[in-house]
């Protein structure tokens, strides 16, 4: 069963700041000019916490992690950061309009805790794979501060909108008033609504508890802190899975890194978004666009794309006009030799998915990564997930800045999995390609934190 809990939330003072100046998008969403803006919007903005700035001087005991722990002590001593005085659960809504179109859509969910389990006791469900790196990471900076500062994002299904109307509307049916709203650098308002009605927090709870989590942002977060939980039960002599025990009457984790902050969103409201993740492949030696066009053409049914004009690259809107048009898995090969389409020949390419399951063979993104990138490129498996040759970009259009500029190949356009196939995927015990997904908008980092003393 899925165990859910409210937590006392150590909170930003917004008498003491401009809580719109110390805010920040997730940690890996964040550019170094990003990082280097949001240094310069507030001495107390959450970057100082979550992604700190590397010294030359750096050591073992004075480094990215330990100024991380330094400086959240020191906010919580002056009181830029307060802990709420009692349990609760933070309604969360996110209003936005879908990139590349003027559709507005509001995604609803609730902050609280979520007890951390291992992927075979399925409960807690991946859909995707993990960078090894990403993960030492965070267990540094989650080991020194004992915070957590970013909540990951879980989806779970309830067609009846049970915790929703409980969370979001009052006992006569009218909405409730947010406790805070802002307004991000994306144009996305993200409204915030504190919940602390231990009658109301335990309904929520019930609804939740049959409940299976599909983690939808956030696999390097959750599998570090699974990691960090199984250690501090051996060393505090527990069972991970110990019972809970009880804080003002509500659950409360059997010890504190048994939980982790999470948001959860129901998959059956309306609201989410999933866009493509578009791959760029760069130090390929003597990569030729129309000789991998042609070697292309034994697993592809290839289209040569026209240039508007000669030497220039037809613009992101019309590549990604052109493939969202053409119905069917179908990617596109941009490269400075010229541009491509490719739709799969299903016989020529199934020995090279052999051994997948139908769900697997049948994801624009797997295509891609088996036949093109490991078979024609010869980017293996491991080679992809070390990062050397392939980078993951969200805008197409800086995907064809890089390959404009040289600092790529070859980009490839993908189309976005949807929510079924990744439900499907996941729910049967599946992994697609890391970066698979990209779900819109991000979570903000810094309306909620928790703190594991």
């Amino acid at each position: 069963m899925a165990r859910l809990y409210p937590f006392r939330a150590l909170r930003y003072d917004p008498t003491r700041v401009n809580m719109t100046d110390v805010v920040t998008q997730p940690y890996d969403k964040i550019s170094p000019d990003m990082q280097e803006r949001y240094y310069e919007l507030s001495p107390y903005n959450l970057i100082r916490v979550i992604l700190g700035q590397h010294q030359p001087n750096d050591t073992d005991s004075e480094n990215v992690y330990t100024r991380a722990a330094a400086t959240l002590s020191d906010w919580r001593a002056k009181g830029i950061l307060k802990e709420e005085s009692e349990p609760a659960l933070y309604g969360y809504s996110q209003t936005y309009t879908v990139p590349g179109t003027e559709e507005v859509r509001e995604r609803r969910g609730f902050i609280a805790l979520g007890q951390l389990y291992d992927y075979a006791d399925h409960v807690v469900y991946r859909h995707e794979q993990t960078f090894p790196k990403h993960k030492s990471d965070r267990l540094a900076l989650f080991k020194a501060t004992r915070a957590y500062c970013e909540q990951i994002y879980m989806l779970y299904s309830d067609p009846t909108f049970t915790a929703e109307h409980l969370l979001f509307d009052t006992a006569d049916g009218k909405p409730r008033t947010p406790d805070l709203e802002i307004t991000d650098e994306y144009d996305v308002v993200h409204r915030l609504w504190k919940l602390a009605d231990p009658a109301l927090i335990q309904k929520v709870l019930d609804t939740m508890a049959d409940k299976k989590l599909i983690i939808a942002d956030g696999h390097h977060r959750y599998e570090t802190s699974t990691t960090y939980m199984h250690e501090r039960a051996a060393e505090l002599g527990l069972d991970p899975k110990a019972e809970p025990k009880t804080d003002d009457h509500l659950p409360a984790p059997a010890f504190p890194e048994q939980a982790m902050m999470m948001t959860f969103v129901n998959m059956d409201a309306p609201g989410i978004t999933i866009l493509p993740t578009h791959r760029v492949a760069f130090g390929l030696i003597g990569f030729n666009g129309r000789e991998f066009a042609a070697e292309a053409a034994e697993y592809f049914t290839v289209t040569d794309i026209p240039l508007k004009q000669s030497g220039h690259f037809p613009g992101a809107v019309n590549l990604l006009k052109r493939l969202n048009n053409t119905p069917g898995v179908a990617f596109i090969a941009a490269t400075r030799d010229g541009d491509f389409l490719l739709q799969p020949k299903p016989e020529a390419i199934a020995p090279l998915l052999a051994g997948l399951s139908p769900r697997q063979q049948q994801l624009d993104v797997t295509q891609l990564h088996k036949v093109v990138l490991e078979k024609l490129l010869g980017l293996n498996e491991e080679t992809v997930r070390a990062g050397s040759h392939v980078r993951y970009l969200r805008e197409a259009t800086e995907a064809l800045q890089q390959l404009g500029s040289g600092n790529a190949d070859v980009a490839f356009l993908i189309k976005p999995v949807t929510l079924d196939q990744m439900k499907d995927i996941s729910l049967n015990l599946e992994v697609m390609p890391q970066k698979s997904t990209d779900f819109y908008p991000k979570l903000l980092s810094g309306l909620a934190m928790y703190t594991l003393d």
